[in-house]
This record gives structure tokens, sequence and C-alpha cells, in this order.
């Protein structure tokens, strides 16, 4: 029986358990049914239709939102899914402020998408809080950061972000993908939202695709649950139940990522061809102290400069164990090429003002001996 005092890895493993009080089933099971039986005219078991709510999304989203310490959280069928509802819930003429370091599919459906219905957005360095505070306006509603950033992982202050937007009645979301609820919890510091791109570290294996949306205040929880349950965009029975299954590792996963980015950064710090490494457990990145005092963690994402594109080009081509491939946040080691891949979408010249060039290459750490990662790292920097 779970306490009010259950540590966060206890909550992880115990996700779901007890949720079948009829057959006892530790796993939780998968209700696979589109619709229910009503017992009579005007009365409902609870359950109607699977878009409005399913008993595995309903085991989910329970558990997340108490790991997270929200009131509500909601399953979608893909991070860019959470993002989008989130988006849905502002009207014509609102301005938002958002993290410039930041994951190009945001960039995109925000300038390609939400523009059209009057949305206007400002992006900005979010680890600058004089900075965002210069960018409010009459109109501002919200901000929105990723911290830390995608690819060159700026730290920003989330308590004096947080207090900013109290004191300006904005909204606060945060984009809490590249390190979970383990290492960074964004409520406590005064965030409003957090959304996950669940296909990272939550699912954590490279075979599912979902997002998560929390909300720390009931009222906000109900206007985007009005807003999932009316354009749809939940998250299937199936892949719940495989969230849920995969969450229970997840605290023994970011332990085991963040010592293997740790050593990798370090070592890449001593390679010839490598420029500059973006990692914030490293003492010389900016945001380094900031981040000992907000999260638990450095997480298992780093950045690192080459020399020039063709180095770049050459040591992509050269991988054996790590894939050269999108996404992140698995068990198996992924690299990608920002400026042609997540980041494509963003104008060049945004681009090339921030630094995300085709001679700056993303890794996300996996799980596989830290001696072996560096081991292929090494041969293809040869």
């Amino acid at each position: 029986m779970q306490t009010a005092k259950t540590s966060q890895e206890t909550q992880l493993v115990q996700l779901g358990v007890g949720q079948d009080q009829q057959t006892g089933a530790i796993s939780v099971p998968i209700y696979q049914s589109a619709t229910y039986r009503h017992p009579g005219v005007g009365e409902s078991t609870g359950y109607d239709y699977t878009r409005s709510g399913n008993p595995t999304r309903q085991a989910l989203e329970e558990g997340l939102a108490k790991l997270e310490g929200g009131s509500r959280a909601l399953a979608f069928s893909s991070g860019m899914a959470a993002l989008t509802t989130f988006f849905l819930h502002f009207t014509q003429g609102d301005h938002l402020i958002v993290s410039e370091d930041l994951y190009g599919g945001t960039y995109r459906v925000l300038n390609q998408v939400f523009a059209k219905f009057g949305l206007t957005v400002s992006y900005v360095d979010t680890s600058d809080t004089t900075a965002v505070a210069t960018a409010i306006t009459s109109q501002t509603k919200a901000l929105l950061i990723e911290t830390p950033g995608n690819p060159l992982l700026g730290i920003a202050d989330l308590a004096a972000l947080g207090q900013l937007c109290r004191k300006h009645q904005l909204l606060f979301a945060v984009d809490n993908t590249f390190l979970s609820p383990v290492l960074q919890q964004p409520f406590a510091f005064g965030a409003d939202v957090v959304i996950y791109s669940a296909t990272k570290y939550l699912g954590g294996h490279n075979d599912l695709c979902a997002g998560v949306l929390i909300a720390r205040e009931e009222n906000l929880a109900e206007r985007f649950y009005f807003l999932q349950n009316s354009c749809g965009a939940v998250l299937p029975p199936q892949d719940c139940w495989l969230l849920i299954r995969s969450l229970k590792t997840l605290a023994l996963r970011m332990e085991r990522h963040c010592q293997s980015a740790h050593e990798i950064a370090l070592w890449l710090e001593q390679q010839p061809k490598v420029t500059q490494v973006y990692y914030p457990g490293l003492k010389n990145h900016p945001g380094h102290e900031l981040s000992c005092r907000q999260t638990k963690g450095f997480g298992g994402m780093l950045s690192f400069r080459v020399t020039d594109k063709e180095t770049a080009a050459a040591v992509l081509k050269r991988l054996k164990l790590i894939s050269f491939a999108e996404s992140l946040g698995g068990v198996e080691s992924l690299m990608t090429l920002p400026a042609v891949q997540t980041h494509g979408d963003i104008p060049a010249a945004d681009r090339e003002r921030l630094g995300i060039c085709e001679s700056l290459l993303r890794l996300s750490v996996g799980i596989e001996s830290v001696a072996d990662i560096i081991a292929d790292l090494e041969q293809a920097l040869a």
C-alpha cells in the first residue's frame, strides 16, 4: 500500500498496480474498447467513449499527475499533439513568449499554423530573465520554455521566471522533455503547465509516440480536457499500457543516462576535433550552478561542435554503435544533425545566429556500456 510519503521511484514502479480489483492483475489491463455499455438511460459506468475516457489511459494519467504533483494529466498521441492542445487554449491577438533554443517542430507549428489564427510569438533567450521581462507586452498571455534548451542546452531560471509570470499574470508552461519528472519538477518553481514528448525519456525505448500535458490547477486542467476531448488526439489504450510499462524503469534509466552523459562530455572536451561541448554537468557550462540548484541531475543529452561540417558529416557516416537518427531519450544512443533535421524548419538566419550550424552534433546518450559508446565516438572522430 502506497503512502503519502511514497518516493518517486516507488510511485513509478507501482504505477497501475491494484487498478484491476476484480482480478488482482499486477499489470493494468488494456481496455481495447472504443465504446462502453450503459446500465440504463441516464446511467454510466463512468466511461462512454474512448476518446473521452479509457480505464487504461486513466491509470496512466492518474499516475503521471501524482508523480508530477499536478491536479490532472492528459495523455496524447504525440508531444506535438500535447503542445497543439496547449496553444489552442489561446485566442486571436494573444502574444506568447517562447524559448529561442527549442525544438524545431514547436517553431513550425507556431509560425506556420497558429500564426494564421492570429497568435503572435516572440522568441527569446529564456536563460536571460531580463530579456523575458523586456518582451512582455499588454497582449502577452503565456511563457513557454524548454530548459535545458534544444539543442544548445541553455538553462533558464525556473524560480525567477515563475515569479515574473505571477507578477504579470502570465501562464507559465515548461516543456520538461529533456529531464523528466525524476530530475526536474517545474511545479515546485511556479509553473502552471508541464508538457512532455513522452516519446522520449518517459517512453524510453524508441518504440512509442506519445505526449503528456499536466496542469497544476483543476480549472485549467478541465479546460485542457475539453480541448483534448473536442479535438481528439488521445493516446490509444495499447500505447497507454506500453507507456505505463516503460515508466516503471524511468528512475533507473535516468540515473544511467546522467552518469554516462557526464563521462562522455568530459571525454569529448579532450578531443582535438571537438571545439565545444554543451552539457550542463560541466563546470564551465554557463548554467551549471543554476542547474545544480533546480535539478537532481544533468540529463542524458549533450551537444558538441566539431571543426567543420565535413567533419560532422564524416562522424555521422562512421558511427557503428550509435545510430544516426532523430529523436532522443531512448535506451539506444542516437546522434542527429540539428541544423538539417530537428531544427531544419527554423529559418537559416535564425539558426546561424543561434549557432545551430552543420558542425553541431546532438547526442542522446543511451544506457549501453559507456566504454562502448566512447569507443564508437573515438573511431568516428579518428
